[in-house]
C-alpha cells in the first residue's frame, strides 16, 4: 500500500525545512538561515488522528537562477508537486507578498492538486496583520502557524488530513534500511538513482551537493528497502560550516540506524585514508556493510588491471574482510542489480540465528582442527559450550575455563570456521566471553 503524499513548496527561505520537522516530530531536515539549503526531496512519515501519510521537504521554486543545481532543485520540485495528493504553499508572514509566492501559486494551480496556504512565521498575534494580503494569490484562507514556536500546526495538520484520500486497508511495510556512505563526489546519489532506475535525488558535478540524508524506498524482489543517501563524510578537521558539521553528523546517524551501510568508493582512486575512517565507523557501530566500487566503467578492461584494484581494496579494508565487494557503475547503471542481491543476502546475514546444536557443533569442529595455543605455562582455554544470544549483529558467547586464556587470533580463527559453516557474508560477528559458572545469558 503506497501512503498518500504531501508537499511542502515554496520559494527559498520562508520555513518550509522547518515546518516539515516540526510536523513530523523530529529535526530530520537542516534549518540554517541560509536560503536554498534544502535539495532534494526529504520524504518523512506523518501521523495525525490516526492518518498516516508522507510527507515531503523540496528545494523550493527557485525562480530566474540558471546554472545545474537550480535546474535540478526545481525539477525535483516539480516531481513532487505532481506525485503529491496535497500541497502546502508555505509563505513568509512577516516578509510579505513577494514575486516568488505568486509565481509559486500559479505552478500549484496549475497541478489541480489540493493546496492549502501556509502563513508562516507567525511567531506573534502582532504578526497577523501581514497574512491578509496573500489572499491575492487567490488560494483560500491562509492558516496562519508558527513553524518555530509550533504555532497553529495542529490546525494545518486537522486541514491536511481532511483533504487526504480515502485511507486503504493495507499496512505499510517499513523495510531494511540501507545507509548509502562514502567520501564526497564518489557517486552515492547517483547509485541510489540507479537503483531506483530514476533521478530520485540531484547528481551534480560540485562535491557535497547532497546535505540531508534522503529517504527513499524501494522493493526489490518483493522485499522493501528504505536506502538513505548521505552527505559525504570527510574528516572532522576539514569540516568547516556549520552547515556541512551537521550534515556530516546526520550522515553517520543515518548509518547508526541503518541495518546495513554501503560504503561507495572511487574505483578510479582507490581506498584513501577517510574510506578506512568511515569502514572503521561503520564496523564499529556494529552494522553490517557491503562495499560499492563505483565508476568501473572508467576501469581499463584488462583483467590484470581490474584484479589488481580488486587486490589493493580488499588489502586496504582487510579489517572488514567479511564485507563483500562488488563493481559498479553508477551512470551506466551497470551492475546494481549484483550489489542489490548481495544487500539483501547481507541484510539476512545481519539478522542470521543459529540454533545451539549447529553452533556448537561448529564450534568443536573448529576446535578439533586447530585446538587452542597453550600459553607460556602450558595452559589453553577450553571452550566448554556456545550459544547466540541475540542478532543484527549475530552475537555468540562462548562458556570457557578462563576468558584470560583466550588469545585474540584464535578468536579470529573461530570466527572465520562459523563464517564457513553458516550464511554470514557482510555482518560482524561478536563473541562474549563467559567464565565457567557464570551463568548463560
Amino acid at each position: 500500500m503506497s501512503l498518500p503524499v504531501v508537499a511542502i513548496v515554496g520559494r527559498p527561505n520562508v520555513g518550509k525545512s522547518e515546518l516539515f520537522n516540526r510536523l513530523i516530530g523530529r529535526r530530520l531536515a537542516i534549518v540554517e538561515e541560509t536560503p536554498g539549503l534544502t535539495r532534494d526531496r526529504n520524504y518523512a512519515e506523518c501521523t495525525w488522528e490516526g492518518r498516516t501519510f508522507l510527507l515531503v521537504d523540496t528545494g523550493g521554486l527557485i525562480s530566474g537562477e540558471s546554472g545545474e543545481l537550480p535546474v535540478e532543485v526545481r525539477r525535483q520540485t516539480r516531481r513532487a508537486i505532481e506525485e503529491a495528493d496535497v500541497l502546502l504553499l508555505v509563505v513568509d508572514a512577516r516578509a510579505g507578498l513577494l514575486p516568488g509566492d505568486a509565481e509559486a501559486a500559479e505552478v500549484l494551480r496549475q497541478s489541480r492538486t489540493p493546496v492549502l496556504l501556509v502563513a508562516n512565521k507567525v511567531d506573534h498575534p502582532t504578526h497577523m496583520d501581514g497574512i491578509y494580503e496573500f489572499h491575492a494569490l487567490g488560494l483560500g484562507e491562509p492558516l496562519p502557524v508558527s513553524a518555530m514556536h509550533g504555532i497553529g500546526t495542529g490546525d494545518l495538520l486537522d486541514e491536511v488530513v481532511a483533504l487526504l484520500p480515502a485511507e486503504e486497508a493495507a499496512p505499510t511495510v517499513a523495510g531494511t534500511r540501507v545507509a548509502v556512505v562514502g567520501r564526497p563526489n564518489v557517486g552515492k546519489s547517483s547509485l541510489v538513482n540507479a537503483f531506483l532506475g530514476e533521478d530520485r535525488v540531484i547528481v551534480a558535478e560540485a562535491p557535497g551537493t547532497t546535505r540531508d540524508a534522503v529517504d527513499t524506498r524501494l522493493e526489490y524482489q518483493g522485499r522493501p528497502f528504505v536506502f538513505v543517501d548521505t552527505a559525504g563524510l570527510r574528516r572532522p578537521s576539514r569540516v568547516e560550516d556549520a552547515v556541512e558539521r551537521y550534515s556530516v553528523s546526520r550522515a553517520r546517524t543515518a548509518f547508526e540506524r541503518a541495518e546495513v551501510a554501503i560504503l561507495v568508493l572511487d574505483a578510479t582512486e582507490g581506498v584513501a585514508d577517510q574510506d578506512q575512517h568511515i569502514a572503521r565507523d561503520i564496523a564499529d557501530a556494529g552494522r553490517a556493510m557491503l562495499v560499492a566500487l563505483n565508476k568501473w566503467d572508467l576501469v581499463p578492461e584488462e583483467r590484470r588491471v581490474q584484479e589488481e584494484i580488486r587486490r589493493r581494496v580488499r588489502h586496504a579494508l582487510r579489517f572488514v574482510a567479511y564485507a563483500p565487494v562488488r563493481p559498479v557503475s553508477a551512470k551506466q547503471r551497470s551492475g546494481t542489480g549484483e550489489l542489490l542481491t548481495a544487500t539483501t543476502r547481507v541484510a539476512d546475514a545481519y539478522a542470521f540465528r543459529v540454533a545451539t546444536g549447529p553452533l556448537n557443533r561448529a564450534v568443536e569442529a573448529a576446535e578439533t582442527t586447530t585446538p587452542p595455543p597453550a600459553d607460556a605455562r602450558g595452559r589453553r582455554v577450553k571452550i566448554l559450550y556456545a550459544t547466540q544470544v541475540r542478532a543484527a549483529p549475530p552475537t555468540v558467547v562462548l562458556f570457557v575455563n578462563n576468558p584470560d586464556l583466550m588469545p585474540e587470533n584464535y578468536l579470529r580463527y573461530l570466527e572465520r570456521s562459523l563464517r564457513v559453516a553458516f550464511p554470514l557474508e557482510g555482518t560482524p560477528l561478536r563473541f562474549i566471553l563467559r567464565r565457567r559458572g557464570q551463568g548463560r545469558t
